[in-house]
């Protein structure tokens, strides 16, 4: 593409081509975001898993990942052959999953079948018995051929395999879940290999594993590695001692200030869980506070949050407190806030290392640490498990015991003390260890992933010594809904939460504490 600049100077006219760059983008809406697919592999269900392929039977091995690996052309490429079946293929997915018949899916034509399969098997830490019957088992393996893989249960399958024909399509079972994590693979003559799913993930994490080494912290890496092999790992779980509620009608809704600064991207998020709790959510930029357009006495609460001030540079949170510090004018606003006691803050990622910089300004927080570079070297954005000890925070008031999924996405999230035996002794003395990293056995823990950035002893979240003032680093906030849930086990949306998030709860106390 291109287009023609005109313009004239004097009696002279001039016309200069440039190249075009055209941007395409498109976008549909999403009716139900619940309905979801995943690689993961349902257990417990008596089930096969059905590869449905364009017609025509091709296994070609040009280009794919096996012919990559040993340096070899391996003939054509896989191609489309037939538009209008790979426009069959998509609705037949589609239909698939709005009738729900559709329990994971996969698709085939990256690393082709074996590459979805163990994948499929890796993600639900479960093994396989993998049938094939086309001659060539080492096309039928490796080629990258468009084709998806989709798990059904056994009394379905007739019926897919009959849709799958009636749209012109080719569909056959070739594999069955099991229940412990050992993989076979087997012609229509001989077994050709049986192994432990365990160890196959760590060969295909392997490449990824020594470059981490390298480019990161190599115990973490190592840790991460070694985490595969646990055979008995349950995964993410959940216990919930508080079941989350939607607020009631209510006639009165208290200001909170949601509080953000330049870059700072969780303010939306934020304001909707302290709106869905009851509370009247109100943007506050720091411009506001420093120019006197806003005054924290009008609010009941201030919430911090969390994102990329200043760009996300180093100490970025230390510098918003400093923008703080510095001001006489903010300084006293934020010191009489927080000496007041019918108020209280939560600070998150970003806003929790600002509010730890302050503590000079924060009633009974002598003992809070610094927040500084993960161990990882990395930035760490994952789900990981948090679980919330007795403690005397205002905002976590009846969810002692509860082990919940939390969405944590920071760069400088370890807790750095002066003295970390000794404060975190006094911490723990007082109830004021809020949240700690655990293991998917429940136990508080420093290993890596488990622990995104190695805090001591797992710490992720404090209060202040009258528990109004609530830090931590994992987001709440971006669990609105139990739809949020990056992972969440089938059987999460019970009765007793229903749609909602565990940690609704949290700003549900809140507005209790507030009255």
């Amino acid at each position: 593409l291109s287009m023609q600049t005109r313009w004239t100077e004097g009696e002279n006219e001039h016309c200069v081509t440039s190249p075009v760059s055209l941007i395409i983008t498109g976008f549909a809406p999403v009716t139900d975001i619940t309905q979801v697919a995943t690689p993961q592999l349902q257990a417990g269900i008596d089930s096969r898993i059905v590869l449905i392929e364009l017609p025509g039977g091709h296994a070609r091995l040009g280009g794919s990942a096996l012919a990559m690996a040993y340096s070899q052309g391996s003939g054509s490429t896989p191609d489309v052959d037939n538009p209008q079946a790979l426009r069959a293929l998509f609705a037949l997915v589609q239909q698939l999953r709005v009738s729900g018949q559709m329990l994971a899916y996969h698709d085939r034509s990256d690393g082709g079948l074996i590459g979805a399969l163990l994948e499929m098997a890796f993600a639900a830490r479960c093994g396989l018995d993998i049938q094939l019957i086309n001659p060539d088992v080492i096309a039928r393996l490796f080629a990258e051929e468009v084709g998806v893989l989709v798990q059904v249960a056994a009394d379905q399958v007739a019926d897919v395999l009959g849709q799958a024909g009636s749209a012109g399509l080719a569909a056959t079972v070739v594999a069955t879940p099991r229940a412990d994590q050992q993989v076979n693979i087997a012609d229509s003559t001989q077994q050709l290999y049986s192994g432990d799913s365990r160890k196959l993930q760590q060969g295909w994490a392997e490449t990824s594993y020594r470059m981490q080494a390298m480019r990161d912290e190599p115990d973490c890496a190592a840790q991460e590695y070694a985490a595969i092999a646990d055979a008995k790992d349950p995964g993410l779980n959940a216990i919930v001692t508080q079941p989350p509620q939607s607020a009631a009608v209510i006639s009165r809704r208290p200001p909170v200030a949601i509080l953000r600064e330049q870059g700072v991207n969780g303010q939306v998020e934020m304001a909707w869980m302290f709106e869905r709790a009851g509370f009247a959510p109100v943007d506050v930029h720091m411009s506001d506070v420093l120019s006197g357009r806003k005054n924290l006495q009008d609010f009941v609460g201030l919430a911090a949050c969390g994102g990329f001030s200043y760009g996300d540079v180093l100490g970025a949170g230390r510098g918003w407190a400093r923008s703080i510090l510095l001001n006489p004018v903010a300084r006293e606003q934020f010191q009489q806030f927080f000496a007041d006691p019918e108020r209280f803050a939560l600070g998150v990622c970003n806003g929790c290392q600002m509010l730890s910089s302050l503590k000079e300004l924060i009633p009974g927080t002598q003992n809070w640490p610094a927040f500084v570079g993960n161990r990882s070297e990395q930035f760490e954005a994952r789900l990981v498990l948090a679980e919330i000890p007795e403690n005397n925070s205002v905002m976590m008031s009846g969810l002692a015991g509860s082990r919940i999924p939390i969405a944590s996405a920071h760069g400088e999230g370890r807790a750095q003390f002066d003295d970390a035996a000794g404060q975190l002794a006094a911490l723990q003395a007082s109830q004021q260890i809020a949240m700690r990293y655990v293991d998917h056995y429940g136990k508080a823990t420093e290993n890596f992933p488990q622990n995104p950035n190695g805090s001591p002893r797992g710490l992720a979240g404090l209060s202040n010594a009258d528990g109004r003032i609530t830090i931590m680093m994992p987001h709440p906030e971006r669990l609105t809904r139990a739809a949020n849930f990056s992972y969440k086990p089938s059987d999460w949306n019970t009765k007793e939460w229903g749609e909602e998030s565990p940690w609704l709860s949290m700003f549900n106390n809140a507005r209790n504490w507030v009255g």
